[in-house]
């Protein structure tokens, strides 16, 4: 079986009530409204049935839910979103084994409760974060608790980077251009992300503590050099703040602590950099995703060239078994 991790889609309700919040969606809200899958069950069928023994677990796509706006609507549309998923996984069990909650994370108080009851009454599998609420990092006193929340069920968190066209590329400037803010600022914003839950000690505290960051980790793997000895040598490079003290107070090596984190296979259809990645994290920290409906054929390439890839990798069939469903199952604590 192969048990597709990272995959996006609208329950109708969801969309319907999501258009009404904000019926002029722009950037990635325009760019995720145009695909017929992600809402039309029977076209998104029709594509899976092309893949055998293939199966996706679903969670909303970007934007994330407090871009339209503060709590209550945030709040609203969350448990609006994870009631629809809970439901395609009650009628669609073969197509959709598993959905991942989505978290009003503008919301303190309201992300918990919410997070607690799609896990324990509804039966999701873990929860979405992205990079960023709302432009602040993951690790500020009002976010931080989740992480503990998630430790404490045992389920994962799923990474998806946030970014639009508003974050500039240069100071000087007032937009991103040419969709840099999409092509380089995601990988960016994941590794910035994972780097905050790094040095804020999540890890000592956590240590047994699951979270799937999407596209194979981001920068991180292509990046093992800086991350490794580069950041051996943490406070080096900076005048206003002691960084010696953070890194005494660390019990790993920075580099150590990335290799904690999951990672999914969701590369539209770049090989090497699936090796590397691979290379990087390692059989038992890999899950097959393909980040399907967003490929250029509306649902099917990434699907397709995901799954080439990795049945053209140098590895075993059972470390071919584990990615493709091993770990999911494990981590996920899916029936066989």
């Amino acid at each position: 079986m192969k048990i597709d991790i990272f995959n996006h889609i609208f329950p109708k309700k969801f969309f319907d009530r999501m258009v009404e919040v904000a019926p002029n969606g722009a950037d990635m809200h325009k760019r995720v409204r145009n695909i017929p899958c992600i809402v039309d069950l029977d076209e998104r069928f029709r594509i899976m049935d092309r893949f055998d023994d293939y199966c996706q677990v679903i969670c909303l796509p970007s934007p994330p839910l407090e871009v339209y706006g503060p709590p209550p609507v945030s709040t609203e549309l969350a448990k609006i979103a994870n009631d629809g998923m809970a439901e395609l996984v009650r009628k669609y069990p073969d197509r959709f084994p598993a959905f991942i909650a989505s978290l009003p994370m503008n919301d303190p108080t309201g992300l918990l409760a919410e997070a607690r009851r799609a896990v324990t009454q509804l039966g999701a599998v873990g929860v979405q974060i992205f990079t960023n609420v709302l432009g602040r990092p993951l690790d500020r006193p009002e976010t931080m608790p989740l992480f503990d929340l998630m430790a404490e069920l045992d389920y994962p968190l799923w990474m998806h980077p946030a970014r639009g066209a508003d974050f500039p590329d240069y100071k000087g400037e007032k937009k991103s251009h040419y969709e840099i803010w999409w092509t380089f600022g995601w990988p960016y914003e994941t590794s910035a992300a994972m780097a905050h839950l790094v040095f804020s000690g999540l890890f000592d505290r956590h240590p047994g503590i699951k979270i799937i960051t999407h596209h194979m980790g981001a920068m991180i793997p292509y990046f093992e050099g800086r991350v490794g000895h580069g950041w051996d040598q943490l406070g080096t490079r900076t005048s206003d703040e002691d960084y010696f003290l953070l890194l005494k107070k660390l019990k790993k090596r920075p580099l150590d602590y990335f290799r904690m984190f999951y990672a999914d296979t969701a590369l539209f259809g770049a090989k090497e950099a699936t090796v590397c990645g691979l290379k990087f994290f390692g059989t038992e920290k890999t899950l097959f995703s393909s980040d399907s409906p967003f490929d250029p054929e509306k649902g099917s390439a990434y699907i397709r060239w995901t799954i080439e890839i990795i049945d053209g990798l140098d590895i075993t069939p059972q470390e071919r078994q584990t990615i493709y469903e091993g770990n999911a199952r494990k981590l996920l604590k899916l029936k066989k």
